[in-house]
């Protein structure tokens, strides 16, 4: 998709990603809707981009929330885009982790961007040209012990991603999706750095990530996996899932070690 002049609503634009996206496509000449709960964070990003953008200051979480965001979209003329982006991620054991935790997870990672992308179809569907883009997880296609939940939350975002695009076909909205490995940001604490370092897992810059969720954007893909071996393992769980677990519970141990090494959530 050509990106100039496009009016863009990005979720979780604060973020250690979100910022850098939100930078690259202010250059690129979009129009952004800005959107997370931090009203000063968000006027802050907006500020650095020169205060010419949107900002929809909401709980993304929240049914008052997604409204919100959704009239921001509609009373600025509408959008052309929508890039999912917002999410959050918690390292433990699944049986140490509370209802409110987990809930918190797939409400987050997977059923507002579900709602919201629905809530935003007959807007989209006013423009000859229109996108709903994904960012998902490595995770979502790979299940990795002690991170049950988001794995889970992940391989939603990845089906509804597949289906919503097929669904889609006949239409002027395209559906893509990507899935980044590891990423240097807050969203991983000291932990899951640590138990990274322990099993020699690479990770990538928010940089990168960025520039990679604007390459497929403009290319209107439908599919991105990054890092390598990490692509690879995603073909190979799919052709042979007991390989792959082998080679995750060979590493047990270690995972279980650095999971509850903090506080029990």
């Amino acid at each position: 998709m050509n990106i100039r002049g496009k009016k863009i609503l990005l979720t979780g634009a604060t973020g250690g990603i979100g910022e850098l996206l939100a930078g690259l496509l202010h250059e690129q000449g979009a129009k952004l809707v800005l959107s997370c709960f931090q009203q000063q964070a968000l006027q802050q990003l907006n500020e650095k981009l020169g205060g010419v953008h949107t900002l929809a200051c909401a709980d993304i979480a929240s049914y008052e929330g997604r409204k919100e965001i959704v009239d921001v979209c509609q009373e600025s003329g509408g959008i052309d885009a929508v890039i999912n982006l917002a999410g959050v991620l918690n390292f433990n054991l699944f049986e140490n982790q509370s209802a409110q935790l987990i809930e918190k997870t797939l409400s987050i990672n997977l059923v507002a961007p579900v709602l919201l992308s629905q809530a935003l179809i007959p807007m989209l569907r006013e423009r000859e040209e229109a996108m709903i883009l994904n960012v998902g997880s490595i995770f979502g296609s790979i299940g990795h012990p002690g991170f049950v939940a988001y794995c889970t939350s992940k391989a939603g975002m990845k089906c509804f991603s597949e289906a919503l695009s097929r669904e889609l076909a006949d239409s002027s909205i395209h559906v893509s999706y990507i899935a980044p490995r590891a990423t240097r940001t807050a969203l991983n604490d000291a932990r899951i750095n640590d138990l990274n370092s322990a099993l020699g897992n690479k990770s990538d810059s928010p940089e990168y990530v960025a520039g990679e969720i604007l390459k497929l954007f403009k290319s209107k893909h439908l599919v991105s996996f990054l890092g390598w071996p990490e692509k690879l393992f995603v073909r190979v769980n799919a052709l042979m899932p007991g390989l792959v677990r082998r080679s995750l519970v060979k590493n047990l141990r270690v995972i279980k070690h650095y999971a509850t090494a903090g506080e029990t959530l």
